[in-house]
């Protein structure tokens, strides 16, 4: 095993879960915080500023989130193969990963920088808005290619089991981000400022970094996966494995952030108070997620390397102790919610009542029912991780296509509810997809997919390898 890789193929799951969650759930922690820095130095240019960026970042997140099932495959095979003991095929996935991420991501980021007016105009954005926005999006199209390349390696670090180095970089640029965010946007000096392209251009400054710093990580070996330049030679059989692997997991992303978009239609016909009601108690849901997602991706590690192993029991017991460490956990967390929630409104909007009472609703609505966000998010995990990358694709179908938006659109229209029926559209959806998934997980049928199987074109690309650096 090359050094700092770290196997969970036995002793304590409780420990192993705790283990990789904790500088995880950091990790998570930590990134949301660029989202935090740029709306606080934003939010002090003006109101159109903001929503400059309001429009800009669905979209583009929407284009990250297409991308990311991608990596998600190269994560899940070097999770597997580490389980096996396979470390040159570890290696070898990583390179074909690194490529194919960086093709991918160059393509819709070219993509996405031409087609921006039109995203846009389709948006409907007003005048006033157009301009910081069309700049802001242009910007962050430019940083999607180091985006992708840091989550791509981020991903397969934690699926070799290495979260700290991870953990180490993503400190660093967050804090270079805080510093570099005032700079662009307002200037210093003879230096002006940039506006709201300043805050999408410190995120390129620090993602690129990252990105970098990754990459040269890799090249010098020192942490579970050693690349060298010749590794980057495609290798299509691999790309074209890994591209139908992963695309059911860009399908599932992207679905969950086109539904973020489509909800938003819907809530915007309620009003501006309904609005922002759904801004506030939106934000709340994503911090109350960090730790299950922490969770979820903990949970991806030890199910991969463990399925990779043969050690199917095992990723069993992983994944039906995570879900119910899931279901406590967020359970407590909303009894505690729904007994604060004014409070809670308050901090973030303390002068309005009627937002501060809406909101307060739309979090009582959903909270008792985010229980079912943990377990679900575990056993998607735990399919991801076995490589049933299309169970988690359909539940996520299932989940905004089928459930949430139905039921939102129908109880809020077509119900005396009104904007309340979105809200408890949350709730049903929890609830239910908690049960389908579970109910999917018992089945067992996620149990037979293998892909550590001999591999004989890898085992050929590997070997004519070592018999070329033996030559030497």
């Amino acid at each position: 095993m090359t050094p700092s890789g770290q196997l969970f193929l036995q002793g304590s799951i409780a420990k192993a879960l705790l283990k990789l969650g904790i500088p995880i759930i950091l990790i998570n922690i930590l990134q949301s915080a660029y989202q935090l820095t740029d709306a606080f130095w934003v939010g002090r240019l003006g109101a159109a500023q903001v929503a400059a960026v309001s429009i800009s970042t669905p979209v583009t997140f929407l284009v990250i989130a297409i991308g990311s099932g991608f990596a998600m495959a190269g994560a899940i095979l070097s999770a597997q193969y580490m389980g096996a003991g396979q470390q040159d095929k570890v290696n070898h996935v990583a390179a074909q990963t690194v490529l194919m991420v960086t093709l991918v991501a160059l393509l819709l980021g070219l993509l996405g920088y031409a087609l921006s007016p039109y995203f846009l105009t389709l948006l409907g954005v007003e005048a006033a808005v157009y301009s910081d926005a069309l700049k802001f999006m242009h910007v962050s199209f430019i940083s999607v290619i180091f985006v992708f390349i840091y989550a791509m390696f981020q991903s397969l670090m934690r699926g070799i089991g290495q979260t700290k180095v991870p953990l180490i970089i993503v400190s660093t640029t967050v804090v270079l981000n805080f510093i570099l965010d005032p700079l662009f946007i307002f200037g210093y000096g003879r230096f002006e400022g940039l506006g709201v392209m300043g805050a999408a251009l410190a995120t390129l400054v620090t993602q690129s970094l990252a990105a970098l710093a990754g990459i040269i990580i890799f090249l010098r070996g020192r942490h579970g996966i050693q690349l060298q330049l010749k590794s980057f030679y495609p290798d299509w059989y691999y790309i074209k494995r890994a591209f139908f692997l992963g695309a059911p997991g860009s399908i599932e992303l992207s679905t969950r952030a086109f539904g973020l978009i489509i909800m938003s239609f819907l809530v915007a016909s309620f009003g501006t108070t309904t609005i922002a009601a759904y801004g506030v108690g939106s934000n709340i849901l994503q911090m109350v997620m960090i730790p299950a997602m922490g969770l979820s991706m903990a949970v991806s590690t030890l199910v991969g390397q463990n399925m990779g192993a043969g050690n199917i029991k095992r990723a069993e017991q992983i994944t039906k102790l995570a879900s119910v460490w899931g279901l406590l956990g967020l359970s407590c967390v909303g009894a505690i919610a729904y007994l604060y929630a004014d409070s809670l409104v308050a901090f973030f909007i303390p002068d309005d009542n009627d937002v501060i009472t809406n909101g307060a609703q739309f979090i009582q609505v959903m909270c008792l029912s985010w229980g079912g966000i943990g377990v679900q998010l575990c056993i998607v995990a735990a399919f991801r991780a076995s490589g049933n990358m299309l169970n988690a694709m359909v539940i996520a179908l299932l989940s905004q296509c089928v459930v949430q938006f139905p039921a939102a659109y129908i109880l809020s229209n077509h119900t005396e509810l009104g904007d309340q029926g979105i809200w408890y559209s949350f709730a049903i959806t929890n609830i239910t997809i908690a049960l389908i998934a579970f109910a999917w997980f018992m089945r067992g049928s996620w149990k037979k997919t293998k892909l550590t199987k001999e591999d004989k074109h890898i085992v050929q690309v590997t070997r004519e390898t070592l018999i070329e650096e033996g030559a030497r």
